[in-house]
């Protein structure tokens, strides 16, 4: 179902780690923004809005790009980064079609730049920024659509390959509204411990992963970390339960940051932790389904 060219097999794996590396990098930076919560530090939103109502400002008129953040902005600007990752995905498509070369150097722009915009997101102090956003969006469309294209199969010519493209979207989709479910309904809560524990397991995941990287650039061999076997697997998974767990980080982060009184623009930065793992959570999918449809 997959070709069979190391160099494609290379970059795919190399690509789909900097995925993983990305979403850590996302709650380990926290949010780059000193007054807002979060993730793995127990803020609270409540002392977060006094400290806004003791500011000399508090109470002026404020200009409409400072007005607070609500839920529609956060809804508004992940649609517009999720619509740029689908137009910049069809794009490298569509080019795979005609030119397999331009599509594979693509992918591995997309990957790390996609990869470079999110450190200076987390680390830059610009999570508030839709210029950093809508950048990353921009490679992040350019690696999805490659990584859809050669992993599905599309590349080789596979008729099987829309399918399973479509079943990982739908996937990724129904883990999405199902974890906001879970959010809202407080079935799972999200604490300072729970947050330690993410972090510690996402980095975790991403030393295995970086190491199974090396190994297989030395021996020219897949890993047994994605080699398609039972341990590959398995790892699959827990990246998705991973990945599904991590909603709950972005949903909570948001809420404080509503209930805090934060500048809407600051729904730029919602938007690009969702959308990281969104496209982690897409790709970990694609993967898994790939190995049931070898031959």
């Amino acid at each position: 179902m997959q070709s069979s060219n190391p160099f494609m097999k290379s970059l795919t794996k190399s690509t789909t780690e900097s995925q993983r590396a990305q979403a850590m990098a996302h709650q380990q930076g926290g949010y780059g923004q000193t007054g807002y919560a979060q993730p793995g530090y127990a803020q609270d939103p409540y002392a977060t809005q006094q400290a806004y109502q003791q500011s000399p400002n508090y109470g002026a008129p404020q200009k409409a790009a400072d007005r607070p953040m609500t839920v529609d902005d956060v809804v508004t600007k992940t649609g517009i980064t999720l619509a740029v990752i689908v137009v910049f995905a069809a794009i490298t498509m569509v080019i795979g079609g005609s030119n397999p070369s331009l599509a594979m150097g693509l992918t591995f722009i997309g990957a790390i730049g996609g990869f470079i915009a999110v450190m200076v997101s987390a680390f830059g102090r610009k999570y508030d920024s839709p210029i950093v956003t809508l950048v990353y969006a921009v490679f992040e469309g350019l690696f999805v659509g490659g990584f859809s294209w050669l992993l599905s199969g599309m590349a080789v010519g596979d008729s099987d390959a829309g399918a399973m493209i479509f079943q990982a979207i739908l996937g990724t989709v129904g883990v999405f509204i199902g974890m906001l479910v879970v959010y809202k309904t407080g079935a799972i809560r999200v604490t300072p411990k729970f947050n330690k524990i993410m972090i510690g397991a996402l980095i975790g995941v991403v030393v295995l992963a970086l190491g199974n990287l090396v190994f297989s650039l030395f021996s020219g061999d897949a890993g047994l970390l994605r080699d398609g076997g039972p341990i590959a697997i398995i790892f699959s998974l827990v990246c998705i339960v991973l990945a599904a767990l991590s909603f709950l980080t972005d949903f909570d982060q948001a809420d404080q940051l509503i209930r805090a009184g934060a500048p809407s623009k600051m729904a730029w930065g919602v938007a690009l932790g969702l959308a990281v793992t969104l496209v982690w959570l897409y790709t970990e999918i694609l993967r898994l389904l790939s190995y049931f449809m070898r031959d």
